[in-house]
């Protein structure tokens, strides 16, 4: 299966440096210097940073995928007991069994059971997401938010059944005044208590090898939207502290030892407006006086929900949540989920990873201004919770599928390592043969023998990160300096290396590229010099790893 995936090329073998001479144009542009120092800015890269949503087990497996989250809007109303999701408004609010050929024995064999199971398989952590909202549903049947016989006539219906519409009516409107008890029964505390107590009686704890992570519910400041059938009015600030704190004090009262990660906000506007906020607002206007401001003594919303975590553990000297968690998209059109057919959409797609890290850098998109999101994360929790730990549990910058794609997601891993990111989960993870599992591949598994990227990030910079971005890294396991080189130009680069601490010596080196895009190639081995020096050309559009083994450095 591993060679399968990988397809690595041989035909180098039969040369005695065991390495593949790179060919391309004769003429390369000047490229910006690299500067790389293996005993400044040293600090721990999480392993966490490497994760992925609902992942194939043969993708996970070859990986060792460090962790995997199942989560999404359809995990918000999940009944353990009966194996079954409400699909909100991803398909017309509809209760949906999940596939069981013995449902007699729920809640064994669960499609989360199966979940774990498969990440236990694959050495892998778990993170399950919890209900917030207070609904789940109410049976394994197929009972729907929104029926037609109820509630008449409405803009779309479910094809296969159609008695399920999509809740709004046909001059436009919503339908309101449904009753929650078509689909769902109310859940609280009690609810989390029982699935944990069967998840670690089946599992253990989240220190003995169960479920390591929760998440508290999934972009609750949408469920006006999402899951509008049981919670028409945006969440208010104070609904979700109150919730977290009740919900969150279950799950560590049945597994002390599991960690926590919210307020799992959607994007942007979550930062700085609660539900209420963003229900009110976009039908008003209202966004320079949202109604729930003066209720959060007119902090932003993220600043008073962390404020209120910390006062929780200063009354009751307890964490309860151990990850700030906020998921991010970019907001450009074609970017997200977008494919790379377009030059122009190609381009922003590579410099917008800047979002995630550069003060200098105003998002391109109607957000509009500086969001150094990991930075600015860091910060807010300095202010306001300080221990708490940093997680994107949802971002996706697209076009996985094409050399572009997996350009922008070698960029963004190391972006999450060298700013120190604790957890990341990449939605929509690509499948083993796109070209974004190569980028993955690059930082877990570059050599097809599960070698992998440096654990410890040091000091390493460009004179261009825009056009030539680097990120260095000790290993642990060996001493080793690895480091990734991203060539996000249309031209081929060469660039100086210089390295502090390194003498004279020589580096293997693996690449991808779009001239071998179904294999990471072991690439011309690099010859250091004796002042830790070399000059290189890196290829246009290309992933070049060069590890620097520790007999080459002082």
């Amino acid at each position: 299966m591993r060679s399968r995936l990988l397809k690595f090329t041989v035909v180098s073998a039969l040369l005695a440096a065991g390495a593949v001479p790179m060919t391309g144009p004769a003429q390369a542009d000047a490229g910006p210097r690299l500067t790389v120092d293996p005993a400044a800015g040293r600090h721990p890269i999480s392993p966490y940073i490497y994760g992925m949503n609902f992942t194939d087990e043969g993708l996970a497996a070859e990986l060792r995928l460090p962790v995997r989250r199942w989560g999404g809007n359809a995990t918000t109303r999940y009944h353990y007991l009966y194996d079954t999701t409400n699909r909100a408004s991803d398909w017309f609010f509809e209760n949906i069994a999940e596939e069981n050929d013995h449902p007699e024995l729920l809640p064994r064999g669960s499609s989360t059971d199966e979940f774990v199971d498969q990440n236990r398989r694959t050495g892998t952590s778990s993170i399950l997401t919890v209900p917030l909202i207070g609904w789940a549903p109410k049976a394994r049947d197929g009972s729907c938010g929104f029926s037609v016989t109820k509630y008449g006539p409405q803009q779309r219906t479910d094809e296969w059944r159609p008695d399920c519409g999509n809740g709004v009516k046909p001059d436009g409107t919503n339908v309101t005044g449904n009753d929650p008890h078509d689909t769902s029964v109310e859940v609280g505390p009690q609810y989390i208590r029982d699935w944990l107590r069967h998840l670690t009686t089946t599992y253990g704890t989240a220190a003995r090898g169960g479920v390591k992570f929760y998440n508290l519910d999934n972009e609750p400041d949408i469920w006006h939207s999402t899951h509008r059938d049981v919670h028409p009015q945006g969440a208010s600030a104070a609904e979700l502290r109150d919730q977290t704190y009740k919900i969150a004090a279950a799950v560590k009262a049945a597994d002390p030892s599991a960690k926590t990660l919210g307020p799992v906000g959607w994007g942007w506007t979550s930062w700085d407006y609660s539900g209420l906020d963003q229900e009110t607002c976009s039908r008003t206007g209202c966004w320079g006086d949202p109604p729930d401001r003066a209720a959060r003594d007119g902090l932003p919303f993220t600043a008073w929900y962390l404020r209120e975590m910390k006062k929780y553990q200063d009354t009751n000297r307890k964490r309860i949540l151990d990850y700030f968690d906020m998921h991010f998209y970019p907001q450009a059109p074609g970017v997200a989920f977008g494919n790379g057919a377009d030059p122009a959409t190609n381009a922003l797609r590579l410099r917008s990873t800047r979002a995630l890290w550069d003060p200098s850098y105003t998002d391109e998109s109607w957000i509009g201004t500086q969001v150094r999101l990991i930075p600015r994360m860091k910060e807010l929790i300095a202010a306001q919770y300080p221990g708490t730990k940093t997680a994107i549990t949802e971002y996706n910058w697209g076009a996985l599928d094409s050399m572009n794609g997996a350009l922008a997601q070698a960029d963004i891993l190391g972006i999450f390592g060298r700013e120190g990111l604790d957890l990341a989960t990449l939605w929509a993870p690509p499948s083993a043969d796109q070209p974004g599992a190569y980028a993955f591949r690059m930082y877990l598994n570059y050599d097809g023998s599960g070698s992998r990227f440096g654990d410890v990030s040091v000091s390493s910079t460009s004179a261009d990160q825009g056009a030539l971005a680097v990120y260095g890294a000790r290993r642990t396991r060996d001493g080793a300096l690895t480091l990734m080189v991203v060539n996000k130009s249309t031209t081929d680069l060469t660039s100086p290396v210089s390295i502090a601490t390194a003498r004279r010596g020589t580096a293997t080196a693996y690449q991808y590229s779009a001239a071998s895009p179904a294999a990471i190639v072991r690439a011309a081995d690099q010859p250091i010099a004796a002042d830790g020096t070399f000059t290189r050309t890196f290829p246009a559009g290309s992933v070049t790893l060069l590890v620097v083994p520790r007999t080459a450095l002082r």
